[in-house]
């Protein structure tokens, strides 16, 4: 894991309280307005895990911000909302990425919105296409997998967020409530570079994860379980030849894109 703490820290209950109560405003007015909005980091997992949310808080994963995932084609839409809602948007941001990602802000109260039109774009790429209707408020138990294991550089919240994902849901080979390492395997066995970062942070979930008090021994063999199994799937899926003709390179070359986190 990198060495600097992103997203950890103590943070008390009003603080947490103020975060969601937030998204669960912005959630009902996008609601209303007709708008695509599905949640995606700390809060999602937050929403998506009501079994093992509770180890957040235990284990010093803080929220820092709020984070959506959108289609393009509501983009003024969501500028509309939002401004309506009380925030100023970050231009430059919007311009420097083409259109890809907004931030808006509310000074007032520290709260920052992260909005990621049709991709995620980070180390790898983890596309929304076709799939912000598969699952609501938050995007797919697939992507959110991927969101984590995109991460070369992954940090202690994403392992947190990982081990809840694993305790609370099963593998499965579809989207109802279950993690579908179906549609994982199949976009990792088109592409090197994913497959190789998702393998080697799931590895890292399940050293990491013998490490924390506050997992009971049951816990840490199903996260190690859950791990093995996914790792097997995506070993039997079949590859592409481009995956093949990379995989010939291995990690000589870079396999991935450096990221600086925007705050």
């Amino acid at each position: 894991m990198t060495s600097i703490s992103i997203g950890m820290g103590e943070q008390d209950r009003a603080e947490r309280d103020k975060f969601e109560k937030e998204l669960k405003r912005i959630l009902k007015a996008g609601d209303d307005a007709g708008i695509i909005l599905r949640v995606i980091g700390s809060l999602a997992f937050q929403l998506h895990c009501p079994n093992f949310g509770y180890l957040q808080e235990a284990m010093g994963r803080a929220y820092t911000d709020i984070d959506f995932a959108a289609y393009r084609k509501q983009t003024k839409e969501i500028q509309k909302l939002m401004i309506a809602l009380g925030y100023s948007e970050n231009r430059e941001v919007f311009i420097v990425s083409e259109g890809a990602r907004a931030i808006f802000d509310k000074p007032e109260t520290g709260l920052h919105i992260d909005v990621f039109y049709e991709k995620l774009d980070f180390c790898h790429v983890i596309s929304w296409e076709g799939r912000l209707e598969v699952d609501a408020p938050t995007i797919p138990l697939a992507e959110m997998l991927l969101e984590k294991m995109q991460i070369v550089q992954i940090n202690e919240k994403d392992v947190i967020d990982t081990i809840m994902l694993l305790l609370e849901h099963p593998l499965d080979d579809k989207d109802d409530e279950t993690i579908n390492i179906t549609h994982i395997a199949g976009l990792c066995g088109n592409d090197w570079g994913l497959w190789r970062t998702t393998t080697m942070n799931l590895d890292k979930v399940r050293v990491l994860a013998k490490g924390y008090d506050q997992l009971t021994t049951e816990k840490k063999t199903k996260v190690a379980s859950q791990v093995t199994t996914a790792l097997a799937r995506l070993e039997r899926e079949p590859k592409s030849l481009a995956w093949r003709l990379r995989a010939r390179v291995g990690d000589r070359v870079k396999w991935y894109k450096e990221v600086d986190e925007v705050h």
